[in-house]
């Protein structure tokens, strides 16, 4: 059911005050699609339709909103209901709760939270931005390794409820060192008598506490991970990333990278809540230094002033030599930055990716120029006119493509985000070059 149709129905019982209909009509909305609906009430009706789902759902619902929302419940809700949340809410969310929250909001929220939960809330919070250990959740189902499949089970029934997931099963030693790993399905087949060690597997993939969370969410695609255990310097195991988390991240890092391939600045929070100057400060300042690189092809342009008074033509054909030139390289640094961001491409594969884009480059100039001489003999019926723009058509290709190579690939190196070199910084050099390039070979051509 879409959002439009949800609000109707919403409407037409609060009007009608059938609230034990809307209580029931509540429990069948998924959590996710509240966030838009409340987008589309006043706030007096958020609050009323907030309070009549259960504790459970509440919570769902609660972690699913953004920051502003979450602010404005709280503020709305009574302790009793704020403890509800906190006693529901895993503690991974319950940071990242704490860390968006104002400081007269965190203060309401710590004193409705349970003191071994806050405990567990500040150990989070000291590990650095971005690292595996602010992803984490503390949730996780851990066994012995001498137990039973069967004591296993009676196990996981009994502290389940309160776990993030329990589709993967953690074997620990007594001081909470990670031996291995057993999944429900294992049990599942496994006989009732057979010991947890036995079936478990001990070749772990896990991360450590300080792990970038982009090497984490890279794990996740690689090995097909719905969980990855998080282990400290000694091998204990200090909580779980699940699937959620992970891709959260991913659609954070990719929205990074288009605001950082745009020549943006990216921003903490979503467009539409990001005001106007926040936008043009975030824009502004690689427009500028894009401006003033672009100050440099006029400077070129000029300083061949009488080339280009010799034979007014040229100038018609500077458009379509930087267009195709900044094209071509976009190309490439678009496909060398998404090999980078998956791990296909190494710092070390340069001269192997250097060498095809050359070969690529060199095909695709070649036919770009055999086209465009046509074109020109045709239209202008000037063979060297054609010689020289297709010339200067190949090498700008080759050198674009070596451009969207090379400097991503060298961001990469030192620690840099290869994003930054992606269409707008590239094609401003690309532009450069390709008009240097193309009157120095015109006035080498007609002697000028």
């Amino acid at each position: 059911m879409d959002t439009e149709n949800i609000l109707e129905q919403l409407n037409n019982l609060i009007v009608n005050r059938r609230i034990k209909d809307l209580r029931e009509f509540l429990e069948t909305i998924n959590s996710a699609d509240f966030p838009s609906i409340f987008d589309n009430i006043d706030d007096e009706k958020e609050i009323m339709i907030y309070r009549l789902l259960t504790k459970a759902k509440a919570t769902e619902v609660f972690v699913e909103l953004d920051s502003d929302e979450k602010e404005k419940l709280i503020n709305c809700l009574t302790d009793t209901e704020i403890k509800n949340v906190m006693n529901e809410i895993y503690m991974d969310d319950a940071a990242d709760l704490i860390e968006e929250m104002p400081s007269n909001v965190v203060k309401r929220i710590l004193t409705n939270t349970k003191p071994a939960d806050r405990k567990i809330i500040n150990e989070l919070l000291k590990y650095p931005d971005d690292t595996a250990g602010t992803l984490m959740t503390t949730e996780f189902i851990d066994l012995k390794e001498n137990m039973t499949v069967s004591e296993a089970f009676k196990f996981i029934k009994k502290k389940g409820i309160n776990k993030e997931t329990v589709y993967n099963c953690y074997v620990l030693t007594i001081d909470r060192k990670l031996l291995g790993i057993v999944d429900i399905k294992d049990l599942l087949i496994a006989d009732r008598e057979q010991l947890v060690k036995d079936i478990m597997d001990t070749n772990v993939i896990k991360v450590c506490t300080l792990e970038d969370q982009e090497e984490v969410t890279k794990i996740f695609d690689k090995y097909d991970l719905i969980a990855v255990p998080v282990v400290d310097n000694e091998n204990r195991l200090v909580g779980i990333i699940t699937i959620d988390d992970a891709i959260d991240v991913i659609q954070e890092e990719t929205m990074e990278d288009f605001e950082k391939m745009a020549a943006i600045t990216p921003a903490k929070d979503s467009y539409l809540k990001t005001s106007v100057f926040t936008h043009a400060k975030n824009r502004i300042v690689w427009l500028l230094v894009l401006m003033i690189s672009g100050m440099i092809t006029g400077e070129i342009i000029e300083n061949f002033e009488n080339a280009i008074a010799s034979l007014p033509i040229l100038v018609a054909f500077i458009p379509m030599l930087m267009g195709t030139g900044g094209n071509s390289g976009s190309q490439s640094s678009t496909l060398i930055i998404r090999g980078l961001a998956t791990d296909e491409i190494t710092t070390k594969d340069i001269l192997k990716t250097m060498w095809k884009e050359f070969r690529v480059g060199l095909l695709v100039g070649i036919a770009l120029a055999i086209i465009n001489s046509i074109r020109i003999i045709i239209q202008y019926q000037d063979p060297k006119i054609a010689f020289t723009v297709s010339i200067t058509l190949i090498f700008t290709v080759i050198l674009a493509k070596q451009l969207g190579c090379i400097l991503p690939i060298a961001a990469k190196k030192m620690n840099l985000d290869p994003a930054i070199m992606a269409s707008p910084l590239l094609t401003t050099i690309v532009d450069t070059v390709s008009v240097l390039l193309f009157f120095t070979i015109s006035t080498a051509v007609f002697n000028l």
